[in-house]
């Protein structure tokens, strides 16, 4: 999956999870303090990330993930290369 697709298919989750307008969310979008997210609202759009992408995101590594272009590269990092 390239990381326009990978993008793409957040970005719609983003929208429907975070009613946010899915032309305003960008690689710069902040899960904290452009989105509002709680620790929980966090916490289930990483499950959905898991579920849709077939990965797993540690504890630790989601942590870490702050931006909308971080998860991308992490997912790109991380997904099947045999895929």
């Amino acid at each position: 999956m390239t990381k326009d697709e990978i993008f793409n298919k957040i970005a719609d989750i983003i929208d429907d999870r975070f009613e946010v307008d899915r032309d305003k969310v960008t690689n710069d979008l902040n899960f904290r303090s452009d989105l509002d997210a709680d620790s929980i609202d966090f916490v289930e759009f990483i499950m959905e990330l898991e579920d849709t992408f077939g990965a797993e995101i540690s504890d630790e590594d989601a942590e870490k993930l702050s931006t909308i272009g971080q998860v991308v590269d992490y997912i790109y990092n991380h997904q099947d290369k045999a895929e």
